[in-house]
């Protein structure tokens, strides 16, 4: 009997947030061709179809996306021009072209907040440092890179008027610096039928030097209230932007229980890694279900948990090894993933690992512990 040709998802980015969405994909029998320029990509060996190239490239890009029926990305830096061609041309595209090119640049997704009503720190556009300088009376503030910011790259504090050589020769905002009281993200599905979940908000809390998130918390340690509130701004958020796919939307907490919206990444992120095993539906999964089209999970947390990331040790460069991992595997509730990448350098996201605990103070205690224990060090 012939059977039906199976639909083909391709994936623009093959980090180690397409390496878990593949993990998920396996347990459908569902096929992902990968496109990521590094040849040694933690994808490159789990994937059915693994292409080297860029993803920058009009060209690359189109061609890749001409051999699949639904693209999406684990990464939001590529050629968006390609990805509405193949659009136009029949392709099913999640998240579609437009919203990832307004979300490629911290400008146009600062001024979507302030058109749509959605709450947001006070902001003022600059294109050049001379501009931010002229704006010094609206210090304290960050000043953020437009585009190609990433992983706290392309990110200033600047305080007063001794940080503004800092400040970058180049279309950025100055955004007012919040004293918030935590941050905390709240990851959205929505799948082509309009189904539409949230999971709990979780709680981050970030790396002192490199800016990345080095331990999360999930639930989030915050009122009914403010978690009914960030539950619906970040519902709100890819509703108005009329989107397919996973969303994380990052927020700020003020002191006075007000939730602004910081940014917003469409795909799997940092703040849902612990969805694996701690919830019903990983976020992998769901990122899977709706760009698919398939039946949303439901995102309700098991138990709680914690995430810490494994970064590169500063100061260690070269070829990896792990520190720690043997002592950790022996102890209750913990999983680590690691991401498959040879290479390490200091901050380098090398691996996470998750903990469960129903004691939420033991959790906590517990995750600075693992945190002491595992290091991802190198042999030179």
């Amino acid at each position: 009997m012939k059977t039906a040709q199976s639909t083909i998802l391709g994936v623009l980015g093959g980090g180690q947030l397409g390496r878990m969405l593949i993990q998920s994909a396996i347990n459908y029998n569902q096929d992902i061709h990968i496109l990521d320029p590094d040849p040694n990509a933690p994808c490159k060996d789990l994937a059915q179809k693994f292409t080297v190239g860029s993803l920058k490239d009009f060209d690359t890009v189109y061609a890749f996306g001409q051999n699949c029926d639904v693209i999406t990305v684990e990464i939001e830096s590529v050629n968006t021009d390609a990805l509405a061609k193949l659009e136009s041309e029949g392709k099913q595209v999640y998240p579609q072209p437009h919203i990832l090119k307004l979300i490629q640049d911290k400008r146009e997704q600062k001024q979507f907040y302030q058109q749509h009503d959605i709450p947001t720190a006070e902001f003022i556009l600059t294109d050049t440092k001379e501009a931010v300088i002229a704006n010094q009376g609206f210090l304290p503030a960050v000043n953020k890179l437009g585009k190609e910011g990433y992983d706290g790259r392309g990110v200033q504090i600047l305080r007063g008027a001794d940080d503004l050589e800092k400040a970058f020769e180049a279309p950025s905002l100055l955004e007012k610096l919040i004293d918030f009281d935590k941050e905390i993200a709240v990851t959205v599905a929505r799948n082509q039928a309009g189904e539409l979940i949230a999971y709990p908000a979780v709680e981050c809390a970030f790396h002192p030097t490199a800016n990345l998130v080095e331990f999360l918390f999930a639930p989030a340690e915050i009122t009914p209230e403010v978690e009914a509130k960030a539950q619906e701004i970040a519902k709100d958020v890819i509703l108005k932007l009329d989107m397919v796919g996973i969303l994380a939307v990052e927020m700020f907490v003020t002191k006075d229980g007000e939730v602004l919206v910081n940014e917003i990444a469409p795909r799997p992120h940092n703040s849902g890694h612990h969805t694996i095993e701690a919830n019903f539906t990983s976020q992998f999964e769901q990122h899977l279900r709706s760009v698919m089209n398939w039946p949303l999970g439901n995102p309700d947390l098991r138990c709680p948990a914690a995430m810490i990331n494994l970064l590169g040790e500063d100061g260690y460069t070269g070829e990896a090894y792990v520190e720690g991992k043997e002592e950790a595997m022996q102890e209750k509730g913990v999983y680590i993933h690691l991401y498959g990448k040879k290479l390490t350098k200091p901050f380098r996201k090398m691996g996470h690992v998750t903990l469960l605990d129903e004691n939420v103070d033991q959790l906590k205690e517990r995750a600075n512990r693992i945190k002491d224990l595992i290091k991802i060090k190198s042999y030179s």
